[in-house]
């Protein structure tokens, strides 16, 4: 543990930095600011949390080790405009470098999408009738049929009863929260919608939480905005035991769709002959990759609508194809060829190679790590915008890290596909193609921090295809590449 020693920054957080700010500012996470490493650890360990916690899950600030000793340090959102101002009270190291301490609100938040449905947890309690209870339906996903009739059910068995739907999405994201709120027309008049950004790990970086604390988390929230009554559809698991929980759990009960009666309905009122189950995401995101409609009597037309327009068919939803492997393996080239093949199938395609960008988009960055990850982040910022309108994106950067190339993954799944190549051609084939002289200058201590010599790369294991140029030619790495695009829909048969 360090003291802060040093003066006054800037620093804008990552997604789940960013999503912790906002439920602090909100009013919705009832703390002064972040956490402590103490009062932090007796909140990351397994189990419920402690006792009489006012909030359920750690709340961390991780930043760079250049902001290690910082007194002062203003948070921006991802365009630079201030939020809040953290007084540090304390550094310490889990890892990576966390600072802790009370905030104070700088401007109101405008960046993320659907700002206007942000509201405030006071501003939501402040507009209930506390003399009804209140459901919040706490969700991630589309709003089904399946879902609509359990939120009725519910609402029928609390009798005059308030619903609260709060759609947690990430800030950045819009589709779907478009999609659940496409749903409104098929819940009663009066229901409020507020949308929300819920943290899944402490910081950035950290192993995710257990569904059960994702769940306590978002019982936590929905009492925050005066909610007497939890429903959650796909926003982790409420825990066993009730008595943990600042409201009571709405049993979520299996239901099947009944094609007799052609109503859905608790599956053990159902006789199994005549039941239909849900389609689980996966068979809807294929129905919706292949361009075929959805059946009504899995999910209203509005839904359906919003669904096929911010989720069109794969021949034309953008997509962002990205090839990594180490320098000299082969992904420009292949990418090159890709890149005609998508061209000449008649999408609309932008080739992001890894040399060009740095010459233009990436100009007077270093090759220290922090300066090749923001390399590939504007990348796939890039990229991402791309895909977001309708383009194919085909990028071939080194992108050794593999919790950079998640971030991609990340931002090009907010607004189309993402596809990954990893071209695995072996490290020795690598150096003794060395167009370049790169490895040679490395081997020299010319290069520091060389991919592959003095810099590590790390293999990805979440690869959509894998591939080898030295035991295959060009033409047959393409064709491989068009091949499996043609597979997933992405190209024309």
């Amino acid at each position: 543990m360090t003291q802060p020693t040093g003066g006054r920054a800037v620093f804008t957080p990552g997604p789940q930095g960013l999503a912790h700010l906002e439920l602090l500012l909100s009013g919705v996470c009832p703390l002064p600011g972040f956490m402590a490493q103490a009062e932090a650890a007796e909140l990351d360990r397994p189990g419920p949390p402690p006792a009489g916690a006012a909030w359920p899950v750690p709340v961390t600030l991780t930043v760079p080790e250049t902001l290690a000793d910082v007194r002062e340090l203003v948070l921006a959102d991802p365009e630079g405009a201030p939020l809040a101002e953290l007084t540090v009270t304390e550094s310490f190291r889990d890892g990576t470098v966390r600072l802790a301490g009370p905030i104070r609100p700088a401007a109101p938040p405008a960046y993320g999408s659907h700002r206007s449905l942000r509201a405030t947890a006071a501003d939501v309690r402040s507009a209930r009738d506390e003399r009804r209870p209140l459901l919040a339906v706490v969700t991630d996903r589309p709003l089904h049929h399946r879902a609509l009739a359990q939120i009725r059910a519910a609402l029928a068995t609390l009798g005059d009863a308030d619903l609260l739907v709060l759609v947690d999405t990430p800030l950045d994201g819009e589709g779907a929260a478009t999609v659940v709120l496409a749903a409104r027309p098929c819940l009663p008049e009066h229901t409020r919608f507020a949308v929300l950004t819920l943290p899944t790990a402490p910081a950035d970086g950290a192993p995710e939480w257990s569904a059960e604390r994702r769940g306590l988390l978002a019982a936590h929230v929905a009492a925050a905005y005066g909610a007497t009554h939890l429903m959650l559809e796909g926003v982790g698991e409420l825990p066993g035991t009730a008595a943990e929980l600042p409201v009571k759990p709405v049993a979520a009960t299996e239901w099947v769709y009944d094609t007799v009666h052609e109503r859905w309905w608790p599956a053990d009122e159902v006789p199994p002959a005549q039941a239909r189950p849900e389609w689980d995401t996966a068979a809807v995101d294929e129905a919706l990759a292949q361009g075929t409609p959805l059946p009504a009597w899995l999910t209203p037309q509005p839904v359906a609508a919003a669904l096929a327009r911010t989720r069109p068919a794969r021949t034309r939803r953008g997509l962002v194809l990205f090839f990594t492997g180490l320098s000299g393996s082969g992904k420009s080239t292949v990418a090159r060829g890709v890149a005609e093949q998508i061209r000449q199938a008649g999408r609309t395609v932008t080739l992001l190679d890894g040399d060009v960008v740095r010459r233009l988009l990436s100009a007077g960055l270093t090759f220290s790590r922090a300066d090749r990850d923001l390399n590939i982040r504007r990348i796939g910022y890039v990229a991402a915008e791309i895909a977001r309108h309708g383009g194919v994106a085909v990028c071939a950067p080194i992108a050794p890290y593999a919790a950079t190339r998640a971030e991609v993954r990340r931002m090009a799944e907010e607004t189309g596909d993402f596809f990954l190549v990893y071209v695995a051609t072996p490290l020795e084939v690598c150096e003794a193609r060395d167009r370049k002289g790169l490895y040679a200058k490395a081997r020299a201590g010319e290069i520091p921090a060389f991919t592959g010599i003095s810099d590590p790369y790390e293999p990805p294991e979440d690869a959509d295809l894998v591939l080898d140029t030295s035991t295959e030619s060009e033409e047959e790495s393409v064709a491989r590449v068009v091949a499996a695009l043609r597979a997933g829909g992405w190209l024309p048969r």
